[in-house]
């Protein structure tokens, strides 16, 4: 066999590889339900209400509904667990966090004149923690037929064996550094020997029954800082538009180990071996909403707000690791481990989020409570990458066009008074971003809340649960098993609020 490898390859790799994929774009394009803790106990149905901070978000025109200034702070705790199902073997795994979820003000200028048509002028700054990336999933079985292996010849096969035998990791982009892991960590073996051979073929025991394990380990955000300026006109129309600046960080740790007892001869094959990879996204992005409150009657509220797309500015940070135990019918050799030591540093890139468009209706009962309901339409197929010209973004565009399609989220919210106290309760359901709807399923949420009003102090909690269903592939070519994941969300929220 060829000597034990342990790469000391310590340093930068800058590359224009790209190696983004269509769960990228959707992570970034896909904001979760935050806000202050009357928001989400109404499931954000306040594209027709406005007067709450959270509510900007939705409909800039919430802004000058306010008739005080107020100040608000939200901190939230997540709770997630994911439930796999592969190949009929279940694992539960979860994570839980605490974290500031909403913090802002609103100024309220009122104009004095009480002949002018322009009642009111308000601005306001708030920051919205639009989504949690804290998250872990687990998923373990046996599959009866493939091995990681095919991952690795997938990338392989078509690349001359010299550079893989000549090269270093980090001289390479990102297909030929994974067709070097597999042949330095013994995964692969060329056809023939000869520099210019270009096939290969798995060197892991044949035979079937690989027991796979996959590990995903995520954490990070997705924040937004809102800066919004509204209009009353007279007491029947409100207007508004918010410059948003979004900034994101985003890690993940995926661990992939298989293990196999198929039977062996006097060769050495793969037992078992371990796959890491680590990812660490940032960057910050730009968008732009408007949008209008009409006061019908005094019970009917209607609502209209366009979300321009999001353009955000990334960058990648990857890193690898492999390690190999290999054995025959004698003995068990030593692990080989092929640790480059390298971080591969992505030319900066650009993704285009879809835009949205509201349309919310209201009821206001007086003073004893209210009703509303958001429509929201998205077409994420809109969503892309950029440069254009790249040859592996004009692949992804393109196949992020011909599967996913356009999504309809629906929201419906409902509160009544009792003296100082508020009850609050809402649904929420948002369909897939994918035309399938298997790949990621829809999204049905419940949500309920207690407020209670001290005069210009008020204190308001919130619960929002939340379940999903999803594939999780692990590998995006070559080895394409996938397990079934149930993803269950419980969020608690507490606001605290200062009015003036």
């Amino acid at each position: 066999m060829k000597k034990n490898l342990l790469l000391f390859v310590i340093g930068l790799s800058f590359s224009m590889a790209q190696s983004q994929e269509i769960t990228d774009a959707i992570r970034y394009s896909q904001p979760d339900l935050h806000g202050t803790a009357r928001f989400t106990s109404m499931s954000g149905a306040f594209g027709a209400l406005g007067g709450d901070l959270s509510a900007i978000n939705v409909n800039p025109a919430g802004s000058a509904v306010f008739t005080n200034n107020q100040f608000a702070f939200t901190m939230g705790n997540y709770d997630t667990k994911n439930n796999s199902n592969y190949f009929g073997t279940t694992t539960s795994a979860s994570k839980n966090t605490f974290d500031l979820n909403q913090a802002g003000g609103v100024f309220v200028f009122k104009d004095r004149n009480p002949n002018s048509d322009w009642k009111k002028f308000s601005m306001a700054i708030n920051y919205e923690n639009t989504n949690n990336y804290d998250n872990y999933l687990f998923s373990a079985g046996r599959s009866p037929i493939n091995s990681v292996a095919n991952y690795f010849l997938s990338y392989a096969n078509g690349v001359p064996l010299s550079l893989l035998q000549d090269s270093n990791y980090a001289s390479l982009n990102h297909g030929a550094q994974q067709a070097f892991l597999g042949y330095q960590g013994y995964i692969i073996n060329p056809v023939t020997e000869t520099p210019n051979n270009s096939q290969y073929t798995s060197n892991v025991r044949p035979g079937g029954n690989y027991y796979q394990e996959n590990s995903l380990y995520s954490n990070g955000y997705n924040g937004k800082l809102i800066f919004n300026a509204g209009l009353q006109y007279r007491d029947k129309i409100y207007f508004g538009v918010n410059l948003n600046s979004h900034f994101t960080d985003y890690v993940q740790s995926t661990k992939f180990y298989e293990l196999n007892n198929n039977p062996l001869d006097l060769s050495y094959k793969v037992k078992s071996l371990n796959f890491s990879n680590d990812l660490h996204t940032y960057g910050a992005g730009f968008s732009f909403q408007i949008g209008a409150i009409a006061k019908i009657t005094n019970e009917i509220r209607l609502g209209f707000a366009y979300e321009s797309p999001t353009w955000y500015n990334l960058k990648d940070e990857f890193s690898q690791r492999l390690s190999s135990t290999s054995s025959n019918t004698v003995e068990t050799l030593p692990p080989d481990v092929v640790d480059p030591l390298v971080i591969n540093y992505y030319a900066p890139y650009d993704l285009r989020t879809p835009g949205s468009l509201t349309g919310s209706i209201a009821y206001v009962f007086g003073k004893f409570g209210l009703i509303s309901l958001d429509y929201k339409y998205k077409d994420y197929s809109c969503t892309q990458f950029s440069p254009e010209n790249d040859p592996y973004f004009r692949g992804i565009n393109n196949a992020m066009k011909n599967s996913l399609g356009s999504s309809n989220e629906v929201r419906v919210g409902a509160e009544y008074k009792i003296h100082n106290f508020r009850l609050r309760g809402g649904y929420r359901f948002e369909g897939s971003p994918y035309n399938d709807s298997s790949t990621v399923g829809d999204l049905n949420s419940f949500s309920g809340g207690l407020g209670y009003s001290f005069g210009a102090i008020k204190l308001d909690f919130a619960y929002a649960y939340a379940h999903s269903s999803s594939q999780q592939q692990f590998f995006t070519q070559g080895f394409t098993e996938s397990a079934h994941i149930d993803t269950y969300k419980n969020n608690f929220t507490m606001t605290l609020l200062f009015e003036m």
